[in-house]
């Protein structure tokens, strides 16, 4: 039977963040067609503890807990000419299991997950190499850049071009490249350098409408007695969720707040920076760091918004409350790649005054409001579940219909 080896840059579990989300359930699908190896880092102690559901859907693997500090990354990037992003996941253990893999197991195919992982394929492979850059990092820097002083500027425009030429290698070296989007493929394709055209596609995020089904779910009890309520989720150190609540908090909530003085503006979400820590109390804002379960966060709000001005691929954010059948009010940037309608099944607006004036809309009108969770909901369990999305992936990997049957028996 043919394996399969997977690279992540983080481990897949516990999925609770977006990365994790996707290459979890990509994990799951691989390992539910054919046996799959794994080798992946562990940001932190808390990554460690989860190895043991590692183990539990990997024939084999390779946790890696990953110390190197972003100043040595940085200066190694310097003096090799490298991108940051491949120097701060570079480490020889994982190359050395990848090497005794493939010299001892029938590996067929690889799924990278994630551009810092494609230094790990290994040049004498000649199986199948399914890259799943899943949005354009070298975009993202180029956007980190053109918002930054010097001289972060200049490391982000520098980072940016050699991680552009770094893609366009790969993706030439892969037998098929992914993004999350169409609107990511396209913008992949026209940032390649000169040479021979790959074949890149579009492979969309997914959400367990099982898991966020507000049936389920009664709101988080904090949220009792105060409103209306507006949430937001998200890693809180990510600097374009950062950027996004900071604008919300201080340009949007006073605009709501001058009609409903007692509205709260609920930041959800683990590893808050201090200046988003700061926002607590400020025109509303209600800071909760980590909790166990965001659901009960989505359950209770009037409203949810992403008002992200830098975005790469599917906000699972969006997803995620759209399946809670709430309200989502989203800029252009986070509602990209969601093939929703605009009105419908969630709102887009652009700029402070535009997301003030259309969140005091749906607050006026709670039957709209209402309208436009249950038809988002409708949406995502008609378009968005998991194995829908991930229906290509057998073939893309080479993995024949007897062998995913004899897999998942």
């Amino acid at each position: 039977m043919s394996e399969v080896l997977f690279l992540a840059h983080r481990i897949p579990f516990p999925p609770d963040r977006g990365d994790k989300i996707r290459s979890c359930h990509v994990l799951r699908h691989i390992a539910a067609l054919a046996p799959v190896h794994v080798a992946c880092f562990a940001d932190d102690e808390t990554d460690l503890a989860h190895e043991a559901e590692l183990s539990a859907v990997a024939q084999s693997h390779c946790l890696v807990r990953r110390s190197r500090s972003l100043t040595l990354a940085g200066i190694e990037a310097l003096l090799t000419g490298k991108p940051v992003s491949l120097t701060a996941f570079a480490d020889k253990a994982l190359h050395t299991y990848i090497a005794q893999l493939l010299a001892e197991r029938p590996i067929t195919a690889i799924y990278v997950f994630s551009g810092q992982m494609a230094q790990y394929i290994p040049a004498v492979f000649t199986g199948r190499v399914v890259m799943d850059f899943v949005d354009v990092d070298s975009a993202k820097f180029n956007a980190y850049a053109s918002q930054a002083r010097f001289p972060a500027s200049m490391l982000y425009s520098r980072e940016a071009r050699l991680l552009s030429r770094f893609e366009s290698l790969t993706a030439r070296r892969a037998s098929t490249s992914l993004l999350v989007t169409p609107e990511e493929t396209d913008l992949f394709r026209s940032r390649l350098s000169e040479g021979p055209a790959p074949t890149l596609q579009p492979l969309c995020n997914g959400i367990d409408t099982t898991f966020f089904d507000p049936a389920n779910v009664p709101a988080a009890p904090e949220m009792a007695g105060e409103g209306p309520q507006i949430t937001f989720t998200g890693q809180m150190d990510y600097p374009p969720n950062v950027a996004a609540v900071e604008m919300f908090a201080r340009e949007v909530m006073p605009v709501i707040r001058s009609t409903f003085a007692e509205a709260r503006f609920n930041i959800v979400g683990r590893a808050p920076v201090p200046s988003v820590r700061a926002l607590d109390g400020v025109n509303g804002a209600r800071v909760t760091g980590a909790v166990i379960d965001v659901r009960p966060w989505i359950a209770g709000a009037d409203l949810v918004v992403a008002p992200l001005t830098i975005a790469r691929g599917v906000q699972n954010k969006v997803l995620e409350a759209m399946a809670m059948a709430r309200p989502v009010l989203a800029t252009p940037e986070a509602a990209t790649g969601i093939p929703a309608r605009d009105g419908y099944d969630f709102i887009v607006a652009k700029g402070a005054d535009a997301l003030g004036r259309q969140a005091l809309g749906l607050l006026h009108d709670p039957v709209r409001a209402a309208a436009i969770g249950q038809s988002a909901r409708t949406f995502v369990v008609r378009e968005c579940g998991w194995d829908h999305v991930l229906a290509p992936l057998a073939a893309l990997l080479g993995l024949n219909s007897a062998e995913a049957s004899s897999a998942a028996a």
